[in-house]
């Protein structure tokens, strides 16, 4: 029997089959919900300065909604307001930074942080040794294909620079203070 065939006894005939229109629409799913977090999901997604209309299509309301909310994203720091014609808004990376390091804090405690940065810390020795470089970007792709499969070198780089990562971020949150924090109430914070 094949793995898509139907066994004989699966189905009695006296079931209806499902009526496939009572189900949500994938549409309806990703345009219904509070317009406050269809615009929060188009704001974590924006790379470079974009319209406001252009965010409103994303988020599917109209560009009113959008201005006005994005105008309180930007009082939060959240995203940064490029004046001009038209206006154009982008995310601000350090308040995202701000909050990840926040959530360290309120998750663990200060010895809990401290035992997760050690043991990323000897994660990242152990590549430096394994490369013989101080940092991912210093390794050469060619060259360490040499010894093992260039996929096999390409996920080990990756993976040392997301401990790299994670391991500035608990150092901040060890540190108690966020660096660089780029929002108009930073002192509120």
């Amino acid at each position: 029997m094949d793995l898509t065939d139907i066994p004989d006894d699966a189905y009695d005939g006296e079931e209806s089959s499902p009526e496939l229109s009572a189900f949500e629409s994938p549409d309806s799913l990703l345009t219904e919900g509070p317009i406050r977090e269809r615009l929060l999901d188009s704001v974590v997604t924006l790379r470079t300065p974009t319209k406001v209309s252009a965010i409103a299509e994303t988020a599917d309301c109209d560009t009113e909604t959008a201005r006005d909310y994005l105008e309180w994203f930007a009082e939060m720091g959240m995203v940064r307001r490029h004046d001009g014609r038209p206006v154009r808004y982008e995310r601000n990376d350090a308040y995202f930074r701000w909050r990840r390091i926040n959530r360290l804090r309120e998750a663990y405690s200060d010895a809990e942080i401290v035992d997760m940065l050690s043991e990323l810390l000897d994660e990242i020795d152990a590549y430096r040794k394994r490369f013989d470089a101080d940092a991912p970007e210093e390794v050469s792709l060619v060259e360490a294909s040499r010894t093992e499969s260039t996929e096999t070198a390409w996920e080990a780089l990756s993976e040392w620079e997301t401990l790299e990562h994670r391991a500035e971020l608990l150092d901040a949150a060890r540190r108690g203070h966020p660096d660089g924090v780029d929002t108009p109430r930073s002192a509120d914070v």
